[in-house]
Parts: C-alpha cells; sequence; structure tokens
C-alpha cells in the first residue's frame, strides 16, 4: 500500500491544521509545501494589507501560472463559459485567496439546469492546485520559482493567511447529453463560514467525441513502472507493485495513449532520471553457449497493459542502448556479466540474433508480433543503419520505431513508427506517403525546445498548441519522453538535473493529475474535433485559416502572440461545430 509522505519545511507559507467547530468539519491531512522564493514588493504587500477578512475569489485565466503570494491582478468575480461536445472533458478555473488564514475549504459544484434538461453535478469535479519548485522559464540551472502544478485529491483544503489557491473545475460532459446551454454554481465554503458562489455556464454541442480508445491521434507517453515501484514503497514487479500501477495508467489510457513502453534489457537510457529502468526481460548464458530468455515481467506488464485498454503498439527500448550495455546472468559463471555490444561489431550479432530469433517466436505465440517495433531514441544513422540491417535479416515480421533527431526516417521507407524532433519538422510529403502504406509519423517534445512544451513552468496554454501545432503540420500524433519518470520528491521539487523543471513527468505519485497534462488532452480532443468535422464534411474554413498562420509563423519563438493565436482556434473550432 502506498505510504504518503509529509514534507516539513520551515517557513512562514506552512499548511495548516483545521480545528473541529462542528462534526462535519474535516481535519487536513497533507503535506507541506515549499517556501515561496518570491520576494513581494511594497506595492504588492500593500495590496494584501488592502484585502480586508474573510475568503475572496474570482474566476481566473487558466492560461496562465498564478503566483502563491502576489495578488491576483483583476477583482472582478464575474461568471464562465464553456463549450464542449459531448463525451469531451473542458476545463475552468477559479482563483481564491485570503489575508488571513482559512480552515475547511470546499468546493461543491451543482447540477447544470437547461431550458429542457439537467445534469448532474456529479460530472464536474474541484482540485485544489498545489505548488512545487520549478526553475525560471527558460532558464535552466536559474534560481528557483514556485510553479502551480499538481491537481491534488483533497476535498477539503487549509489556506494559509496570504495566500492565493487556485482550483481546477473539470466538467466531464456525459455522451447522452442533450445538447443546449446549461447552468450551475459552484459553492465555496469554509469552516470560518465563508459562502462564495461561481456562476458557470456549459454550452454542449450537437456533436459527440469519440471515446480515448478510438481517438486516431496516435499519443506516445513514455511509462517508468520503476518509479512508481519506488514513490509506493514496493518491490519493483510485485503484485503491490502491478496493483498500484494500474490507477496511473488508466489515467493516462483515457488521455488516447496508443503505445506499450517496455525495456528489452538493463535501463536503455542509462538511467538519465531519478529512477534506472528495469529490465523486464531476463536473459541468461547456459554452459553450452545457447541463451535462455525470461519473458514472465514483460508478458505481464503488457498483458495489463492491453487489459487496460493500451493495445496499439509496443514499443521496445533498446537495440542500441544509450551507452550499449547488455546485462546477462552467465550460468556457468554464476554471476550477471555486462556486456558492450557496439552496432556493427561481432558482439552486436552475435548478442542480439538469438534474442531476435527467439523474441519474435514467443511475440507470435502471444499474438504481439505485428504491433512489437524495435525502438530507438536519437542513435546515429551508422547505429541505426547496423540496428535495421540486422532485424531486417534475423525478425523481419517485426516493426521499427524511432525518435529521431538525424532525418533517418528518410533512410528507412518502411519504418512502421517515426517521431521526428519538434525543432526538426517531416516534409508534408513524406507523411501523406507514409500515410497512405498505412505509417504512422508524429513530433516529439523533451528537454527542447524551451517553447512549446510542456515544463512545470511552462504557461499552461503551451501544452494545449502542442495539439494545435501536430494538427498544422499534418501529423498523427506526438510522443513526449516521459510520463511519470519522478524526481526524487516531485511535489517538493520538480527539477532533475540539467533538464527543465518538470520535464520528466507529467503527472504526479498518488495517481494525480496536473494543469498541463490536462491542457495537453484538450489540444488532443480539439485535433479530435476538427479530423471529425472534416470527416463530416463541415465546413472548417475558420479552424483551417488559424492553422495556417500556424505554419507560417515560428511556433518556438515565445514573443509571438501563442496565447491568442490558441484562443482563435478554438473560437473557431466551437463556431464550427454550431
Amino acid at each position: 500500500m502506498r505510504k504518503d509522505k509529509l514534507f516539513i519545511i520551515v517557513g512562514t507559507c506552512m499548511l495548516m491544521f483545521s480545528k473541529a467547530v462542528s462534526a462535519d468539519t474535516v481535519r487536513v491531512a497533507t503535506f507541506q509545501e515549499p517556501v515561496d522564493p518570491v520576494f513581494l514588493t511594497t506595492a504588492q504587500t500593500e495590496a494584501w494589507n488592502k484585502v480586508g477578512t474573510g475568503l475572496k475569489g474570482m474566476w481566473g485565466d487558466r492560461d496562465r501560472r498564478h503566483s502563491r503570494s502576489i495578488l491576483p491582478d483583476c477583482m472582478d468575480r464575474g461568471g464562465n463559459s464553456l463549450t464542449a461536445w459531448r463525451g469531451e472533458r473542458t476545463a475552468a478555473e477559479l482563483l481564491l485567496w485570503s489575508a488571513d488564514s482559512i480552515s475547511g475549504v470546499r468546493c461543491e459544484i451543482g447540477d447544470f439546469y437547461g431550458p429542457e434538461d439537467k445534469l448532474s453535478g456529479a460530472i464536474a469535479d474541484a482540485r485544489f492546485v498545489r505548488y512545487t519548485i520549478g526553475n525560471i522559464p527558460y532558464v535552466v540551472g536559474g534560481d528557483p520559482i514556485l510553479v502551480p502544478d499538481m491537481l491534488d485529491t483533497l476535498k477539503v483544503y487549509d489556506m494559509a493567511a496570504r495566500t492565493v489557491r487556485p482550483v481546477w473545475i473539470s466538467v466531464q460532459v456525459p455522451r447522452d447529453a442533450v445538447p443546449g446551454t446549461y447552468s450551475t454554481d459552484v459553492k465555496v465554503t469554509s469552516n470560518n463560514g465563508d459562502v462564495l458562489l461561481f456562476p458557470l455556464n456549459l454550452t454542449v454541442q450537437n456533436h459527440t467525441l469519440a471515446a480515448p480508445s478510438d481517438w486516431k491521434y496516435h499519443l506516445d507517453l513514455w511509462q517508468h513502472p520503476s518509479a512508481v515501484a519506488r514513490t509506493e514503497g514496493v518491490k519493483v514487479w510485485s503484485d503491490e507493485h502491478f496493483a498500484a500501477m494500474r490507477p496511473v495508467m488508466e489515467r493516462l489510457r483515457d488521455a488516447g495513449q496508443k503505445v506499450i513502453t517496455a525495456t528489452l534489457n538493463k535501463d536503455p537510457w542509462n538511467h538519465q532520471c531519478y529512477d534506472g529502468y528495469e529490465n523486464m526481460i531476463e536473459w541468461t548464458r547456459l554452459p553450452d553457449g545457447t541463451w535462455s530468455y525470461d519473458y514472465t515481467v514483460f508478458d505481464r506488464w503488457v498483458g495489463m497493459m492491453m487489459e487496460i485498454g493500451i493495445k496499439d503498439m509496443i514499443n521496445c527500448y533498446s537495440m542500441v542502448p544509450w551507452n550499449c550495455e547488455l546485462e546477462y546472468y552467465d550460468q556457468a559463471k554464476g554471476e550477471k556479466v555486462t556486456v558492450v555490444a557496439e552496432p556493427g561489431t561481432t558482439v552486436f550479432e552475435e548478442i542480439w540474433k538469438p534474442f531476435l530469433i527467439d523474441f519474435k517466436k514467443h511475440l507470435a505465440t502471444k499474438g504481439w508480433l505485428e504491433i512489437t517495433n524495435m525502438a530507438m531514441d536519437e542513435r546515429a544513422p551508422e547505429q541505426m543503419d547496423a540496428a535495421v540491417n540486422l532485424l531486417a535479416k534475423y525478425a523481419p515480421e517485426m516493426g521499427f520505431a524511432i525518435a529521431d533527431m538525424h532525418k533517418s526516417y528518410k533512410r528507412y521507407a518502411q519504418m512502421r513508427d517515426v517521431c521526428v524532433a519538434q525543432e526538426q519538422p517531416a516534409d508534408l510529403s513524406d507523411i501523406l506517403e507514409r500515410r497512405k502504406k498505412g505509417l504512422n509519423t508524429t513530433f516529439y517534445v523533451c528537454c527542447n525546445p524551451r517553447f512549446p512544451n510542456t515544463f512545470s513552468n511552462s504557461q499552461p496554454y503551451e501544452a494545449e498548441l502542442l495539439g494545435w501545432y501536430g494538427l498544422a503540420l499534418d501529423y498523427d500524433g506526438m510522443l513526449r519522453w516521459a510520463y511519470n519518470s519522478w524526481t526524487e520528491d516531485p511535489a517538493a521539487d520538480s527539477r532533475f538535473g540539467n533538464w527543465n523543471s518538470g520535464d520528466t513527468f507529467l503527472v504526479y505519485p498518488g495517481n494525480r493529475s496536473t494543469v498541463r497534462f490536462e491542457r495537453l488532452i484538450e489540444g488532443i480532443q480539439s485535433a479530435e474535433k476538427v479530423r471529425t468535422l472534416r470527416k463530416q464534411g463541415v465546413d472548417v474554413s475558420g479552424v483551417d485559416n488559424v492553422l495556417e498562420q500556424i505554419r507560417l509563423l515560428n511556433v518556438n519563438d515565445p514573443t509571438l502572440p501563442w496565447r491568442q493565436i490558441v484562443m482563435s482556434a478554438k473560437s473557431a473550432l466551437n463556431k464550427a461545430g454550431e
């Protein structure tokens, strides 16, 4: 079972346990957030002096990261309106603040009432946004900043004095909802006696978004099982480990994930994140020089993911790991042996030939051969050539996948899964030709580019912009190098090594989402909606005009009005859906 940590950090901004004031008061037990390193100006301090007593709030701008220590720059508590299809997930953001400490803050979402029908308030939920340490955007290794990121599962929260607390309001529109405009109130109360009402309107359009399992968007976020074992305090590959991974991977499934990340041998990325990748296949060299392979863990992992609903591809890393090291148990010596198998060398073929022959037989017995790819990450063309040639020689039935920063995909016309670096776009003619052959072409972001991306210090709209960018360049989807490669203690600090903060993960331990992950899904949903409308013959010329603008501009230039462009794209999409 998972054991939640309690982070004790001395400072002026501490979370406080609520004291029982009534029979229904809930005692709040949670971790303490880091101290905010921000230094308030005189004007910012004076602004807090004028707030007065009691809990305050307003609908916030969900495209921006909001400071925990600085008052919002707008004090208008007006309404908020959302537009969505049936089956779509959308969201708004509340901002709460108080000059004094407030205990037992709760958010209750009422039923949605339309002119002829009602939607249950259970279709919506409210999650308090939690702060962690990040770094200044575009300055890796710079001064730390506090960033709002995690969407917590707490239903009641205690606010410290002179702090701001965002609340993420998610709405999952039922697939059978009657089109129309619905209204509700988000009611915020506290043990202090505060009662705030925030009107929320939801317009449901007369279209239905396909279920995530049926989305055409090819999403590939790399999974990291070992990180789950560490953060849950369970033995890797134990029953408890698999039980802990299931809800985390179900959240990934609900984002439209198509690919299972599997490892063939020891850590293929040479421990580039906090946790190394535990191998899923045990290699044993027998005394007579032949080989034996134990696929027990691999089979259980893949089987669980397929049972969950992630089953389009199995991408296996890697024939060319970053340090070219492979590990096996030498039965004659009675010990584990590490060998360096550089592509193109004699030992490379000697060690991979028997494995490929045995592995393809095993995959065939499981019925997985046609969806399995031998995958490589940013390897040089010469290494690629050696691996591709060996695969064609001994296991041509398997596919090949690559995260490509060398335009190597042009060398291999039949590569099943090609993902190019975002800053090195694939040629449209290649994308279209590959699509005719049933081959997908996607783009990826990782530690680069600095903009747009999904770091914890990125502005939230950047994650959604990636969906519009992929649609504009006609990609089949996108890849991100880590879904859950957690830092030592991500709730306290999202930085790791030389990467930008939050680079190694999109969700938190304990199956908690983030603002950036939710916005990434919104971008994917938009891409699906546009493709659906086009298939139905609906006029989407307004959307196409914005997509052309995206194609013509330098998407990596953060000084351009990308937030407004995303807003224009969504507005045009809503107009097309009327």
